[in-house]
């Protein structure tokens, strides 16, 4: 009976673990008691790293559960900061912006997915009033852009306004991977059908005209 009780609250504190980012609330004093990892603002819990939440019921009759943030291994503290490039796969898209989960800082995968909105004036520099989200981005690319301020706790705003952020990679409807011909088209090397895209330019390219 106490390695099935043992089981259960092994159970009970995995399901509570959350991974978190500095600063983020946790919980208010009255929930919880502050562990490793935390401080308090006001009456509210925050984490002061990056690590997992973990939630430890006390071993004291009457005493409330101490919350604490355990660290990470240093491979996976990274997480987007502003200026960082990110590579996002693109979810959804409307008039207004295009919503994405961000999949990578630089080189490094990311453990966690973070949301990311790129809204119609970010998306380049120029005419920003006219841009079409419809023709620039689809639901399934995957877009190299920079994160240019914080949205709130996982959620960025990004820009593909430089040459070298847009569109990296797409596929047709027919699922072929498509190829880039210009800087705001793509084509269907199988059937040639042709879709506008907000076009990266090649990391080898170092310079360009518009």
């Amino acid at each position: 009976m106490a390695s099935e009780d043992n089981m259960e609250t092994d159970t009970q504190q995995q399901s509570s673990e959350t991974r978190v980012i500095p600063g983020e609330p946790l919980g208010t004093v009255y929930e919880y008691a502050i562990g490793e990892g935390t401080f308090v603002r006001g009456h509210t819990i925050h984490a002061s790293h990056i690590g997992v939440r973990d939630i430890c019921e006390s071993t004291q009759e009457g005493k409330l559960p101490i919350i604490s943030v355990i660290s990470l291994d240093a491979s996976e503290k990274v997480i987007p900061v502003t200026q960082s490039v990110v590579v996002v796969r693109i979810t959804s898209v409307n008039p207004r912006f295009a919503k994405c989960d961000i999949v990578c800082v630089g080189s490094t995968p990311l453990k966690d997915t973070y949301r990311g909105l790129i809204r119609q004036r970010d998306v380049r520099a120029t005419q920003k009033d006219t841009v079409d989200i419809y023709k620039s981005f689809r639901p399934g690319d995957i877009v190299r852009a920079q994160v240019i301020s914080l949205g709130d706790a996982k959620s960025y705003y990004l820009s593909t306004a430089s040459n070298e952020y847009g569109v990296v990679f797409a596929t047709s409807p027919a699922g072929h991977t498509m190829l880039p011909v210009s800087w705001c088209e793509m084509i269907c090397p199988e059937t040639h059908v042709r879709e506008m895209r907000k076009v990266a330019k090649p990391l080898d390219i170092e310079t360009m005209t518009s």
